[in-house]
């Protein structure tokens, strides 16, 4: 039965954020929240990557330093979050061991690499904090490179670096050096190149799509899907209608997001292919309205023809796998 591969397998989710400001019911659980401690019991769900997302702002003095505060003060409710029950997790060795206690496994992401605030020494502050990965970029470009959408209230025009700017180029060298994953979700195609191409470990779109299936800036074409697997990294498909189906044809279901899966594993991979949410970032689709409906999604990847060992892999065998040869030695 799938509720028994369900159970089983070590189901992580590679992108969550948290709510802002913290509210202080996670462990409570909450109807404003798509995840929290019992939704994610309930879901079996057994380990989440819970990122401090920072909006991007004007690439001013003021507004860098606002940035990186905000993101200190979010990695210390997500490191906080540690209890009997929740285990916050930086290597790989202990999350696998937390989830066979039976603890919720809670990993710290950044998303936004403005959170920097230009400053390549904080690089290694975030890794003291836990931080396993990085979007180098979100909406709008910043100092590090440019973004898949850029955001004219800002002044962005369509590109501000061509890519990867020379301080971006070295905040990945950092990365690489101090086990930060370097996650393109949100990068320009020229960003997401240039990053596979200069990073020492392999890279990760911790929230996108297939471009193919739905023509959006934010997914991956197949020349970015094959540059990805050459480098021997993951893309996590995830639960965003916009990103998943056109939108004249109306809201996704987690139907659309194995097909996604489906059409990424047989391009370049089952080993490179994953799934992700954007809960309480604005993932929702039907079936997959909250953690507590997780179990929808393995049922969904049943129904396009996975194996068990192959549901392994997507459900957080392959982002793991990045996570660990990530770690530094």
């Amino acid at each position: 039965m799938t509720s028994d591969i369900h159970d089983r397998l070590l189901t992580l989710d590679s992108h969550i954020d948290i709510p802002w400001p913290d509210r202080r019911d996670f462990q409570s659980g909450s109807p404003e929240r798509q995840v929290d401690l019992p939704k994610l019991r309930a879901g079996g769900l057994k380990a989440v990557c819970l990122a401090a997302y920072i909006p991007q702002t004007r690439l001013e003095a003021g507004p860098r330093q606002q940035a990186w505060e905000r993101v200190q003060a979010m990695l210390d409710v997500i490191n906080g979050l540690a209890s009997e029950s929740v285990s916050v997790c930086s290597q790989v060795h202990a999350l696998r061991e937390a989830v066979a206690q039976g603890r919720v496994v809670v990993v710290p992401a950044v998303e936004n690499g403005h959170a920097l605030g230009g400053d390549l020494s904080r690089v290694d502050r975030l890794a003291a904090s836990g931080v396993r990965y990085m979007t180098l970029t979100h909406n709008g470009h910043n100092d590090l490179a440019d973004a898949a959408i850029p955001l004219p209230a800002l002044g962005n025009e369509r590109t501000l670096h061509d890519g990867l700017s020379s301080l971006g180029r070295a905040v990945i060298a950092r990365m690489n050096e101090t086990g930060i994953v370097v996650d393109v979700s949100h990068a320009a195609k020229t960003t997401m190149m240039q990053a596979v191409a200069l990073s020492s470990q392999p890279i990760v779109a911790s929230h996108s799509c297939a471009r193919a299936l739905c023509d959006h800036p934010r997914n991956l074409d197949d020349e970015q899907l094959r540059a990805l697997r050459d480098r021997g990294g993951v893309i996590q498909i995830t639960a965003m209608s916009s990103f998943l189906k056109p939108g004249a044809q109306g809201r996704a279901s987690v139907a659309d997001l194995a097909r996604h899966v489906r059409y990424v594993a047989d391009l370049i991979g089952i080993d490179h292919v994953g799934v992700s949410s954007d809960f309480d970032g604005g993932g929702q689709i039907e079936g997959w309205a909250d953690a507590s409906q997780t179990a929808s999604v393995t049922e969904a990847l049943c129904q396009e023809g996975f194996a068990e060992s192959d549901l392994a892999a997507i459900w957080g065998g392959n982002f793991l796998r990045v996570l660990e040869q990530s770690e530094p030695r």
